[in-house]
């Protein structure tokens, strides 16, 4: 890849995603497209409606030509209390061959195939403590059941699985959909899938998957390039879309303030107006000037910012339920929420963090009415849904554990939130509203947010996907041609002793891509790579053979499902990197060090006072592939990438470090490296 690399099909592409947005019809007064599998259409003045209840006539919610908020509040009159209350839950589904959260294939089985998983996973209430849960369960019914008798309309789509594949299940769930009593299509939500990530998880990434392969968001914002970010977010919209996926469970507008938290790598860093500033062209890209009929519609998440938890531990936990401000930073957590609301954000999640010895009720997120009917909607302005993280109810009640079911629904209605993830079974909400328990205003106060966000996202009129048009779509050429670059530009050069980088041609060159699983406790020697020569430099299979050695580590802090109320440590040695060895190796010949950072970890152990001399180069990077660090290295690519967080000196600082504060903040004794280094080389 050269330094002009992708100029051509930036310049297509550009021009593609422009076509792309100035074809969707939002002029509420010109014909939409209209596709129908069993609802009739209606011609009425030579203009065309689909007869979703097939009364024969032409009601209200069917109208395009009325607005969102009209069509909603017609529909509402029309539905059941059952019909309502479906439309509140937001669960897992599942294809054929496939079960569990997540997308975990059953072992030995046919591959997933994009017909319906008819099988029930839905646990009951309470049904795990804190000590036996791994990981959040997903509640899920089988997809028909979940359409037809618990009225659900928004689902969580975590697979892995081909274009095809989604395309296809995509159109049979909303021909599902199209059948039932009222004719109201689904809304497909899914995690983030267009990121070369190495910490995937379920309920936070999908990974595998056909869709063009980008950094990780903190690649992203190590680019410093907004217009390049907001690219990013307009090819990845196209491949959604054709999918049929067209809301999505993210970005996180999380400032990664503590460096142990384990979601950090899901961050666009610690600086406020830098998340900022990423998360507007994020949610700019993906949903356009406003929501229309070729948006993804986002759910920014986790307010009012997660990041600050107590000594790391994430509040999937009850050890970890606590976010603190030491630093009294919580309104610098605001400002990338502020940019999103300003961007126009569909949805905001909130996390289950309880706010402790703050102004706020010390209770989670989702249930403080402090923080969301009087921060978010009266102080911040909101407008748009506000939806739970997975599992408040059932899984992650902090703070109202000695409430019902019932009562916790109430209290969080109450508090302003309008959708329950992480449950497929309305039974405990409704009986909640018969009972008196649940105020119906706060039923129907989210319904019409809810129906709103579908109509204005085009799908009563048509929900349905090309499928051959999606797999020419979905990872093409011009795509990655772009990703390419921002892989490129999300490296980051920290240290050029000597001008030692580019690597002058020739050079033999050992390369070492070392990493190992968290898990494998055994002493591997990492992979190395055996190449031929690249960029005009050599490779050779054996130090002793090469003029410079080239180390790439991709440090694995420990899972976050996998996590105990141990402390969390981000030294190389406890993040599957075998110490011992990295420094044998680098003693026998000048290293060039490569981090992949998931989080500011500590590499005191590698590069200190006594060993930092047999260090020739150090970059950074966030999620990347070889042939971008290879032209870095070789000086193909300039470097240009700054560091979106700052990486602590030792272990100890990372003890003391107050947990809402950046790293900038903390001191000049606090950082090894600092937000914003970056260096390109000398001309």
């Amino acid at each position: 890849m050269r330094k002009n690399i992708g100029k051509i099909s930036l310049i297509l592409l550009s021009a593609t995603v422009l076509v792309s947005w100035t074809k969707k019809n939002d002029d509420p007064g010109k014909q939409p497209v209209i596709k129908a599998t069993s609802a009739k259409i209606l011609t009425i003045d030579k203009l065309q409606f689909k007869d979703l209840n097939g009364n024969g006539k032409l009601d209200k919610y069917e109208d395009w030509r009325l607005s969102p908020n009209e069509r909603s509040l017609d529909l509402l009159k029309q539905m059941t209390l059952e019909e309502k209350v479906g439309m509140l839950l937001i669960s897992d589904t599942r294809m054929k061959n496939q079960w569990g959260w997540g997308g975990v294939q059953k072992k030995n089985t046919l591959p997933i195939e994009p017909t319906f998983n008819e099988e029930d996973e839905v646990s009951k209430f309470n049904m795990f403590t804190q000590e036996e849960l791994q990981y959040p369960v997903m509640n899920a019914a089988g997809t028909t059941k979940g359409v037809t008798k618990f009225h659900l309309r928004h689902f969580i789509l975590r697979t892995d699985t081909s274009t095809k594949n989604l395309a296809e299940w995509s159109n049979r769930l909303q021909t599902l959909s199209e059948n039932t009593r009222l004719g109201i299509p689904s809304l497909v939500t899914s995690n983030p899938r267009n990121h070369l990530t190495s910490n995937v998880a379920a309920g936070t990434n999908v990974s595998g998957t056909s869709f063009t392969k980008w950094p990780t968001e903190l690649g992203l914002a190590a680019m410093r390039d907004h217009n390049l970010v907001k690219k990013f977010a307009e090819t990845a919209r196209q491949e959604w879309t054709s999918v049929g996926i067209r809301k999505g469970y993210m970005y996180m507008a999380d400032l990664s303030t503590e460096p142990r938290w384990q979601r950090t790598e899901g961050t666009f860093g610690e600086d406020p107006q830098l998340a900022a500033d990423v998360i507007e062209q994020i949610v700019l890209g993906f949903q356009g000037d406003k929501l229309g009929g070729q948006s993804v519609a986002q759910t920014v998440k986790h307010f009012p910012g997660g990041g600050a938890t107590q000594k790391g531990h994430d509040p999937h936990f009850s050890w970890g339920k606590f976010e603190v401000f030491p630093g009294n930073q919580l309104e610098q957590n605001l400002v990338p929420f502020k940019a999103a609301i300003k961007a126009g954000t569909s949805a905001i999640m909130p996390y289950y963090s309880v706010p402790k010895d703050t102004k706020y009720e010390e209770v989670a997120y989702a249930y403080n009415k402090a923080i969301l009917r009087d921060l978010l909607r009266k102080e911040l302005g909101y407008k748009g849904i506000i939806n739970s993280d997975t599992g408040i109810i059932d899984q992650m009640p902090w703070g109202v554990e000695k409430l019902s079911a019932e009562q916790r629904y109430a209290k969080a209605l109450e508090a302003g939130v309008n959708m329950f993830a992480g449950n497929a079974n309305p039974e405990l909400l409704l009986k909640g509203v018969k009972n008196g328990i649940i105020d119906k205003k706060y039923i129907d106060e989210s319904v019409v947010l809810l129906l709103e966000e579908m109509f204005k996202l085009g799908i009563f009129e048509n929900p349905y996907v090309d499928v051959e048009a999606a797999e020419k779509l979905v990872g093409n050429k011009d795509f990655q041609s772009l990703a390419e670059i921002a892989h490129r530009k999300s490296i980051v050069l920290l240290n050029n002793d000597k001008n030692s980088l580019p690597l002058k041609k020739s050079t033999k060159v050992y390369f070492e891509n070392y990493f190992r699983k968290y898990s494998d406790d055994k002493n591997k020697t990492g992979d190395v790579q055996k190449l031929a020569k690249v960029n005009g430099l050599e490779f050779v299979s054996t130090p002793e053979e090469a003029d410079v050695i080239l180390l790439w580590i991709k440090p694995a802090i420990k899972p976050l499902f996998e996590s105990t109320k141990e402390p969390l440590e981000i030294n190389l040695s406890s993040c599957a990197v075998n110490v011992d060895y990295i420094n044998s190796l680098t003693a026998k010949k000048p290293t060039i060090l490569v981090m992949n950072y998931t989080n500011p970890f500590v590499i005191d152990e590698i590069y200190n006072d006594k060993t930092k001399n047999r260090f020739a180069g150090v970059l950074a990077t966030f999620g990347t592939s070889n042939e971008a660090l290879l032209d870095v290295i070789s000086g193909k690519f300039n470097p240009t990438g700054k560091m979106p967080f700052t990486t602590p000196i030792s272990n100890e600082a990372v003890i003391n470090n107050r947990e809402d504060l950046p790293g900038y903040k903390e001191g000049k004794d606090y950082g090894l490296f600092w937000f914003n280094d970056g260096m390109s080389y000398k001309k």
